[in-house]
């Protein structure tokens, strides 16, 4: 019996060893650079009690440049599942007390494992890096690792959410994992992402720059967009964390939960009906319709600080998880551009995968004219959110606020690429262009030959808009369903996706599209 107790006293001892990670001393050296341990973020995100821990034991196997001289149970990553709201996730997140959470090819076997298992059970996966890179006395090994986990991601991709969140250092190879998942989230003044570090770029390009100017959390959420949300502290983002998983499936083939709504359906804002300024060329904001329509104004934006002329993001509508996608007229009158193309996507492409419903806001006068946009390949971007609504089996609503001109027409989720409901509010405007650039192409002769050009200008400007820039001569061939009263889109939506519940949508059978990339 003794024995049995000393073997239970031994594991009970090791437990707490590999609690302890690379000890107190290096414990309170992260604490004092204010951020928490692998375990501590654990704690904070999933229910209290649910961490179910794999691989405990678990240690490197290399002799390389005397490292077998120090090792540690666990070896830089805790990994295991638990749940959020009481729904399963599987989770690693990366222990900068050991090694500095440098990748080994053990610590990646334990993030391939738990990959594994959650697309055997379909569950998301959440990774927290904060790591120093590949463990350099491991060699081939360590890369082998990290492209081990890089394909587990591309097969992960659109079948199990993926989130990753940046909690401290990701460079070199480590940053693709991340790039590769759903969203990422990161902490200003703590975390960083690059390529190569600020050291190598002054051998190579004799740039001085600092490793927040080169990767910090501000520069990808606002200038790359590899950010999709920048947080001012970790418990900021492991919450963000959990709400954002509140509007995901668990998997492809299950729908998002659907909570009770305590907002009437049947709300009606009457400040919508005059939101839109006679001025043509005058702005509103588009945040201000998004938060009448939602259930209790709440919006999880995605992407807030990077391409702000579009707005991507989710929310409720009676309880229903939804992607919205709006164009905002206070930022570049609404245009498009590559940034805001690439940007809108991607998002679509997300809210498709994972059957999230979609609902468009239009008010967009066109793609965004210059050379430097025609050189940035604006038409292979512009392409990308074309072939993302087109491609889209998912309930697809949209509807027209304002302006919607040109081939941006086409794109933000017209009848023509298979929108399901699409409405205007009576201020619509539908056309090839609007009515000041067509008059100079249409009645260019007559304006410049006339008595009064600036007078005949206006006539047929007006002469223009009646014909063509407003809801009524799209909805005369179907193209819109309905012209609705803007105080009425909330119900008016809530009823579009109670019918569109049961849609069945599928794409011809093939290996793989070719996007245009």
């Amino acid at each position: 019996m003794s024995n049995q107790l000393d073997k239970v006293r031994e594991l009970i001892a090791l437990r707490e060893e590999a609690r302890l990670g690379g000890g107190q001393k290096r414990i309170e050296s992260q604490h004092k650079k204010g951020k928490y341990t692998a375990r501590e973020r654990i704690a904070m995100l999933l229910d209290e009690g649910s961490f179910e821990e794999v691989d405990m034991f678990v240690r490197h196997r290399s002799t390389n440049f005397g490292i077998d001289k120090e090792s540690y149970l666990g070896d830089g990553i805790v990994t295991g599942c638990g749940t959020i709201e009481g729904r399963l996730v599987y989770i690693y997140a990366q222990d900068f007390t050991v090694f500095g959470g440098s990748l080994s090819e053990m610590l990646a076997s334990k993030i391939c494992k738990i990959m594994d298992q959650a697309m055997k059970v379909g569950a998301p996966v959440i990774g927290i890096n904060d790591s120093g890179g590949a463990r350099i006395q491991e060699g081939v090994n360590a890369l082998a690792g990290y492209a081990e986990i890089f394909q587990r991601n591309i097969l992960a991709s659109g079948v199990i959410p993926q989130i990753s969140g940046i909690f401290g250092p990701c460079a070199g190879g480590s940053v693709y994992s991340p790039a590769l998942t759903d969203f990422n989230i990161m902490t200003k003044g703590t975390s960083y992402m690059f390529l190569t570090g600020p050291k190598v770029v002054k051998t190579v390009t004799g740039e001085d720059v600092t490793q927040e100017q080169l990767g910090g959390a501000n520069v990808h959420a606002s200038k790359s967009g590899v950010a999709h949300f920048a947080v001012d502290t970790e418990e900021e983002g492991l919450t963000l964390i959990r709400k954002l998983i509140g509007f995901m499936p668990q998997n492809n083939l299950e729908e998002a939960p659907q909570l009770v709504c305590d907002d009437p359906i049947d709300r009606l804002d009457d400040n919508l009906n005059d939101i839109i300024p006679d001025s043509p060329n005058k702005s509103y904001d588009m945040y201000e319709v998004i938060g009448t329509i939602i259930d209790n104004g709440e919006f999880l934006e995605v992407h807030r600080d990077y391409a702000q002329n579009i707005i991507v993001g989710f929310a409720r509508f009676n309880g229903v998880s939804v992607g919205i996608v709006a164009n905002q007229p206070k930022v570049m009158a609404g245009c498009l551009d590559s940034n805001a193309s690439r940007k809108a996507a991607r998002f679509v492409r997300f809210c498709d995968a994972f059957n999230i419903p979609l609902v468009t806001l239009v008010d967009v006068p066109g793609f965004l004219p210059g050379t430097g946009q025609e050189y940035n390949g604006v038409i292979l971007h512009g392409a990308k959110l074309l072939y993302a609504y087109g491609e889209a089996t998912v309930p697809k609503i949209t509807v027209t606020l304002r302006k919607s001109y040109g081939g941006a027409y086409c794109v933000m989720s017209s009848k023509h690429l298979r929108g399901d409901v699409n409405y205007a509010w009576p201020t619509a405007e539908i056309a090839v262009m609007g009515p000041a650039g067509a008059v100079e192409i249409i009645f260019a002769k007559e304006v410049a030959s006339s008595e009064d050009p600036a007078a005949t200008k206006v006539t047929k400007e007006e002469e223009y808009r009646k014909a063509f820039a407003n809801p009524y001569n799209a909805a005369r061939y179907g193209y819109i369903d309905d012209v609705i009263e803007p105080r009425n889109t909330r119900f008016r939506i809530i009823r579009a996706l109670e019918q569109l519940q049961t849609k069945k949508l599928s794409n011809p059978a093939k290996k793989h599209d070719n996007l245009p990339l």
